[in-house]
């Protein structure tokens, strides 16, 4: 981080650490998935190919990330249950939720034509999530079961929903006739009407899929007598059971009973009520403007990997603008949005009712549609280049109360971003001279900006400015034209143009140039 005068707006992030001994359970869920099932035309009830996809997401999320140890999910959702003693990035919630949300999308973008080889992605599909903070054991069984619960009720009613339609019903008549039934008089109706005994119908349709660790045993080598030399591998495997909330299912699995311990009785009637207890939510202070900041995860890694130009790669910083770009078109309540590198900062109206201004839900669904088109887009701007895995970010949420602050806050983004720029063009003209990269550190170690100056003109840079201005200044991004009305407001009738300028947002003199961004 660079040091300056504006590193103070850091006291205004707010610590959300989940404190031992709970357990961390994330939940995912489909933004919109009731419009996104139509446009995509998903079969009705259950889509197979659909299931089997977010299965896989969440299979490969737990091959990602080892202190995840189960999940369990059904049509859009998928719960993610933490190890009890994990602590995976410090237990912050916004970070957990954040990238888990991020992987799953971007694994579900990715592997999008494995499953619709006949089906375009007509639009970037995005999740919410949330941390679900469970006090005991007893807790994380209360909840299992009630989601397991969940999944039958809404399986069994959208099977006749959708059987009424098929058979000549209306949607509106189909729910008329199912108002007030019971789960009785549900199978009843399938099986008189059509035939349909429930029982018989897919196990992944009627008690969801879980995705958990196991161990399977690989031959290694041999010895010189042939004899197989073996080991033990972790994996994960995908299962069915119509309660795995119960003491059969849970602790017949070594894996469960290691890492969050065994369940001593069965569930008996499960109390929703008292499992929405512990889903309380956090909301972000009124009347103040929301920055959700996002940040490439192991960007490092993931750069010299898809070997990256180095200090800085046009392409990569274009993908990252038209990420940001689609943003502001998707979210009304974005106004302004600041980027440099693997990060972008997404300003929100300070009255934005956005979500009702819950943390984790404004925070996973920014990162999750940035990170759907970040993968979607990815072609477009380096078409030369495979995506050798799936990316991720996380992002969080800070608050701030004042005009005034928010803006040293991005005048605080825009001087590291300087300051970060000039140091990497150093290093990297050194170690493309010959050094090595612990060389050129120790070289720019404690070294001043007119040093760093100096040591570019050495190299045939005798102006760091007459440098791409988006390396040195980053990029904003934000809606032309916007002009506050005799209210102070900007009119919402409007048609704005989305647009990316590299500028120096410092100064006074870009805000009062564009009155109506901050209103």
């Amino acid at each position: 981080m660079a040091n300056s005068k504006y590193e103070y707006v850091k006291s205004f992030e707010v610590e959300d650490e989940i404190m031992f001994p709970n357990l961390i359970v994330v939940r995912i869920g489909d933004r919109h998935f009731q419009r996104f099932s139509e446009v995509h035309e998903f079969e009705k009830p259950n889509d197979e190919k659909a299931l089997k996809l977010m299965s896989l997401c969440a299979t490969l999320v737990l091959q990602e990330y080892p202190d995840i140890v189960f999940s369990f999910g059904f049509s859009d959702e998928y719960s993610f249950v933490f190890k009890q003693t994990t602590k995976f990035y410090q237990r912050r919630a916004s970070k957990v939720v954040s990238i888990i949300v991020s992987f799953f999308t971007s694994v579900y973008v990715t592997k999008w034509k494995e499953f619709f080889p006949e089906k375009e992605l007509k639009y970037p599909p995005s999740f919410h999530a949330r941390p679900i903070v469970c006090a005991s054991l007893e807790v994380l069984q209360e909840y299992l079961a009630w989601r397991q619960q969940h999944c039958h009720i809404t399986n069994q009613y959208n099977t006749c929903l959708w059987e009424l339609v098929k058979s000549g019903k209306t949607e509106k008549e189909a729910l008329e006739i199912l108002k007030g039934t019971q789960k009785q008089e549900r199978n009843e109706l399938l099986f008189q009407h059509f035939g349909i005994n429930y029982r018989t119908l897919p196990q992944m349709f009627r008690q969801g899929t879980c995705v958990l660790r196991t161990e399977v045993e690989d031959i290694v080598k041999y010895s010189e007598n042939g004899t197989p030399i073996k080991r033990m591998r972790r994996d994960t495997t995908t299962v069915h059971s119509k309660s795995i909330a119960g003491r059969s299912f849970w602790n017949e699995h070594q894996s469960l009973l290691k890492e969050l311990g065994g369940f001593t009785k069965d569930v008996g009637k499960i109390n929703s009520d008292y499992i929405r207890s512990f889903l309380f939510e956090s909301k972000l202070m009124a009347s103040t403007w929301i920055v959700i900041r996002i940040d490439g995860c192991h960007f490092h890694r993931f750069s010299e990997v898809h070997d990256f130009e180095k200090p800085n790669d046009e392409q990569a910083l274009n993908l990252m603008n038209s990420c940001a770009v689609a943003v502001l078109q998707e979210f009304p309540d974005v106004v302004f949005s600041y980027g440099v590198s693997d990060e972008y900062s997404f300003v929100l109206k300070k009255d934005s009712q956005f979500c009702q201004r819950k943390a984790s839900n404004i925070v996973s669904i920014m990162v999750s549609f940035f990170t759907s088109m970040y993968v979607m887009n990815w072609k477009a701007f380096l078409p030369q280049k495979e995506l050798k895995y799936c990316p991720a970010f996380d992002g969080r949420a800070v608050c701030y109360p004042s005009t005034e602050i928010l803006q040293d806050y991005l005048a605080w983004r825009q001087v590291d971003c300087h300051i970060n720029n000039q140091y990497n063009t150093c290093f990297w003209m050194l170690v493309k001279s010959g050094k090595s990269k612990s060389e050129a550190q120790r070289t720019l170690k404690g070294t001043q900006a007119q040093e760093k100056k100096e040591l570019l003109a050495w190299f045939g840079i005798d102006d760091y400015n007459a440098l791409p201005v988006m390396f040195r200044q980053g990029s904003s991004v934000f809606r032309d034209g916007m002009a506050p009305n005799e209210n102070g407001a900007a009119s919402k009738n409007r048609c704005y143009k989305v647009i990316i300028e590299h500028c120096n947002i410092i100064e006074q003199s870009f805000w009062e140039e564009h009155p109506g961004i901050l209103g």
